[in-house]
C-alpha cells in the first residue's frame, strides 16, 4: 500500500513511517519540517502529493493545551483548515481510506462514578478550587467525591479548551467527508504518548517531555497539582502499531469509526515523573501545586474496542518504555 503520511516527520508521524515500511507498505512523508512547501493547507501542494496515493494517515496538526483563545486561529488553521483541504483533495483525487491521528482530549474529563448518582458528568473545574488546591471534581448532583473510571468512545465529547475543540472538529469533517464520499475513515484517540524522540522544551509536545527536558538540564521535573491525576501512557511504537493495523484493516465505508488508543494501565503524573527520575538518575521531581487551566483531572482509557476488532495490543510495559524513554534522545538535543 502506498500511504502519503501528512505530519511524517514529526514526533508520532516519524514512528508511523517506520512501522509501515517494515510492514512492507511504501510510507510518503509530507511534511514542513522536510519542505516547506509541504503545507497540508496547500490544495496544490496536497494534490500533488496524493498522486498515486492509496490511503492518507494524516498525523499533521499543531497540539498541545495552547494559549487560552489568544492562538485559537493558528490551531483552527492548521488542524481544522488544514485537515478540509486534505479530505477534499482526497475526494478529487479519488482517495478513499483515511486513518486520523485524533485525541482522548475530545472527552474533556474522563469517566466518574457517584455512590449515590452512578456515573456522571462533572463540569469543567472552578479556578476558585483550584486556587484552593481543591483539585478532585465532586459530583454535580450531590457534591461528593468521585470514582475515576475508563472512558469508552460512546462517550459524549466534551472539548475543554481550543486545541481540543479543533481535534474534535477533525473528526466531525473526516465523518462528513466518509459519508460524501463512500470513503473509510478511523479516528485513533491518542492517549498520553510518550518515548523516543519527543521534541525538547517546547510547551505543546506533552508532559512526559516536561519531565525529561528538566531532567537533561539537571532540574527536578516539575509537577502541577498535587501529582495525582490520572492519565493513560502509551508508547508511541504501540501508536505506531495502532495506526498500520487500521490502515490495513480498513473501516467500514461511508462513516468514521472511533478508537482509543491507550495503555489500558494507567498511572498518575506524579508517577510518572518519580519513575522517569530514577530511571534518568536526576533530582527527585517537586510537586508544585499549580494548574494550567483547561487541564483535565483524570482521562483514562478503554482500549478494549481497539484490540476486539483490530486484534491490536500494546507491547510496551510502564516501567520498560520509561527506562527507555529516559535514556533515548529527543528532539533538539
Amino acid at each position: 500500500m502506498r500511504v502519503l503520511v501528512t505530519g511524517g516527520a514529526g514526533f508520532i508521524g516519524s514512528h508511523v513511517v517506520t512501522a509501515l515500511r517494515k510492514r512492507g507498505h511504501e510510507a510518503i512523508v509530507f511534511d514542513v519540517r522536510e519542505d516547506p512547501a509541504a503545507d497540508v493547507r496547500d490544495p496544490a501542494a496536497v494534490g500533488r502529493a496524493l498522486a498515486g496515493v492509496d490511503a492518507v494517515c494524516h498525523q499533521a496538526a499543531k497540539v498541545g493545551l495552547g494559549d487560552g483563545v489568544a492562538d485559537a486561529a493558528d490551531y483552527v488553521s492548521h488542524n481544522d483548515l488544514g485537515t478540509a483541504v486534505l479530505l477534499a483533495a482526497m475526494a478529487e483525487a479519488g482517495v478513499r481510506t483515511l486513518v486520523l491521528a485524533g485525541s482522548m482530549v475530545v472527552y474533556g474529563e474522563g469517566r466518574y462514578g457517584c455512590a449515590r448518582h452512578g456515573v456522571v458528568r462533572p463540569g469543567p473545574r472552578a479556578v476558585a478550587d483550584l486556587d484552593a488546591g481543591r483539585f478532585e471534581p465532586a459530583c454535580p448532583l450531590c457534591g461528593q467525591d468521585l470514582s475515576p473510571g475508563l472512558v469508552r468512545e460512546d462517550a459524549p465529547a466534551d472539548p475543554r479548551n481550543v486545541y481540543a475543540t479543533t481535534k474534535l472538529a477533525q473528526e466531525h469533517l473526516a465523518a462528513a467527508w466518509a459519508r460524501c464520499t463512500g470513503g473509510s475513515a478511523v479516528s485513533l484517540r491518542y492517549h498520553n504518548v510518550y518515548g523516543p524522540g519527543m521534541p525538547r522544551d517546547t510547551p505543546y509536545a506533552g508532559v512526559a517531555s516536561f519531565f525529561r527536558s528538566a531532567l537533561a538540564r539537571g532540574q527536578a521535573p516539575r509537577v502541577f497539582e498535587d501529582g495525582r491525576q490520572r492519565r493513560d501512557f502509551v508508547h508511541v511504537r504501540d501508536v505506531a502499531a495502532a495506526n498500520a493495523v487500521a490502515l490495513e484493516a480498513g473501516a467500514a465505508p461511508g462513516a468514521l469509526t472511533a478508537y482509543n488508543a491507550g495503555s489500558g494501565d494507567p498511572h498518575t503524573v506524579g508517577e510518572m515523573a518519580r519513575t522517569l527520575a530514577v530511571a534518568y538518575g536526576g533530582p527527585e521531581p517537586v510537586v508544585t501545586g499549580e494548574y494550567r487551566l483547561g487541564d483535565v483531572r483524570h482521562i483514562t482509557a478503554d482500549s478494549s474496542r481497539l484490540r476486539a476488532e483490530l486484534g491490536w495490543k500494546p507491547e510496551v510495559g510502564f516501567e520498560e518504555g520509561v527506562r527507555e524513554f529516559a535514556r533515548a534522545g529527543m528532539r533538539g538535543e
